[in-house]
């Protein structure tokens, strides 16, 4: 896949494309579905599949305060954007001048001068332009203008009728539901980050773990205790994540995200840049009443998760 950051980055010589537009938050069921259509589209027709989409949320600029905690960085997105089989995705930068664009204007600019549009694949209550003022009629009508056709895509509604969204998905995660958000998403939930040093509890409990950055990519889950793996390098581990903040021990000041590679006691992971990915939460987190409890409840959680993590292997 090609990634262009910008207009000014698309060669003069593009071909004729297939288009979506979207924010792409999580890259989760519903947007893939999108991405099938336009790949099956521009397979059909010789064109290039191109995937538009944003450096930021949108309300990131125009109402920050109403902004939500992204559920991939842009990189993480860009990675399972590839992943789709895509030709191209244009990262627009969300700016003031973008966000100022008439929808008249981000037409010709974006989906006609630059892409060559032939085709273009949007959900129901897609809206573009200043304010939201361009809608799907108004963006058939450019359509009908500028020589492409405006296709719509279905809502993907797995459960009671409610359609996938990143709202919904964000809302599962923060319940800890993340076995529910990995079929709303199609993939895993991830998060990104720094291996850096944390107290050594963990390795002075015999259950060392690779403590990751506060700045990590990826929304956080609920706090508790997940078994999920851990990836470092292309290489895939078990693992046993921790998220809070210890409440069995005192001073810590911030909600920490651990994962304890399974029967690894030597593994060194500083300074590495992993992935931390959750299959299911298997309990809340509880502070004990020492030591000795809290070891035994570890082991507990490590055979669970063991168990938990074959099963997903062998389904």
């Amino acid at each position: 896949m090609k990634t262009l950051y910008g207009t000014t980055a698309v060669p003069a010589d593009w071909p004729a494309s297939a288009v979506c537009i979207g924010k792409f938050d999580g890259v989760h069921a519903g947007h893939r579905a999108v991405i099938t259509g336009l790949n099956a589209l521009a397979a059909e027709h010789q064109l290039a599949a191109v995937v538009v989409t944003f450096d930021r949320h949108p309300l990131a600029l125009l109402s920050p305060e109403h902004c939500p905690d992204a559920l991939v960085s842009l990189e993480q997105k860009l990675d399972l954007l590839a992943e789709t089989g895509v030709d191209a995705t244009l990262v627009l930068g969300f700016d003031s001048q973008l966000a100022g664009l008439a929808p008249g204007e981000f037409v010709a600019s974006i989906l006609v001068h630059a892409l060559q549009a032939r085709f273009v694949l949007v959900g129901r209550d897609f809206r573009f332009g200043a304010q939201g003022a361009g809608d799907v009629a108004l963006l058939k009508r450019l359509g009908t203008k500028y020589g492409f056709e405006v296709r719509l895509i279905d809502d993907v509604k797995p459960r009671q009728d409610r359609r996938v969204s990143s709202t919904w998905i964000r809302d599962l995660l923060g319940s800890g539901d993340v076995a529910t958000a990995t079929e709303m998403l199609d993939h895993l939930p991830t998060m990104r980050g720094l291996v850096v040093h944390g107290a050594a509890r963990g390795r002075e409990l015999g259950f060392p773990t690779a403590n990751l950055a506060p700045d990590s990519e990826g929304f956080t889950p609920a706090d508790g205790v997940y078994a999920g793996w851990l990836t470092d390098a292309g290489t895939r581990y078990p693992a046993a994540i921790s998220i809070g903040n210890n409440p069995t021990f005192e001073g810590v000041q911030r909600r920490q995200v651990e994962a304890y590679v399974l029967d690894e006691t030597d593994l060194d992971l500083y300074d590495h840049v992993v992935d931390v990915s959750f299959v299911r939460r298997i309990r809340g987190m509880v502070a004990y009443s020492g030591i000795e409890p809290l070891i035994e409840q570890i082991r507990d959680d490590v055979e669970r998760v063991r168990a938990i993590l074959e099963l997903q292997q062998h389904a």
